[in-house]
């Protein structure tokens, strides 16, 4: 979607650990301290890869190979100010009735999951846009 609209498209990414996933709420915290260092994406793919296998082990391991500063990575995921992020996506996710991901939007408006192909999320860019003409 960025390549495609790289002056009109901006992702958003929000945080609902689910409850039934055991390491989801500490994968949240970590990729909010590997947001910080300015490798949220990076560490995003990481986790999406792993999220069968993921332990406590796991955060550092992926921080230290993407080359983050631990010691800062640490302090941040532990933060109450990370926790109170994620308790603020968490509130907005269940104000516009989220109940499990991925849930996608496009300005506001959720994509049914039959929905979720690029021809189709392309389709609501260029129509949201030709609106604002």
């Amino acid at each position: 979607m960025l390549e495609h609209n790289p002056d009109t498209v901006k992702i958003v990414f929000k945080h609902f650990p689910l409850s039934f996933h055991k390491q989801a709420k500490d994968a949240a915290k970590a990729s909010i301290a590997a947001y910080e260092q300015g490798k949220f994406w990076q560490y995003h793919d990481l986790l999406y890869e792993n999220y069968k296998t993921l332990t406590k082990a796991s955060y550092e391991q992926f921080a230290g190979q993407l080359g983050l500063d631990i010691k800062t990575f640490n302090r941040t995921r532990h933060s109450p100010q990370t926790n109170g992020r994620i308790q603020q996506d968490m509130a907005m996710a269940r104000k516009a009735q989220v109940s499990g991901t991925p849930a996608i939007f496009v300005t506001g408006h959720r994509v049914n999951s039959k929905d979720r192909n690029m021809k189709f999320i392309q389709a609501l860019i260029d129509q949201e846009l030709a609106a604002k003409k």
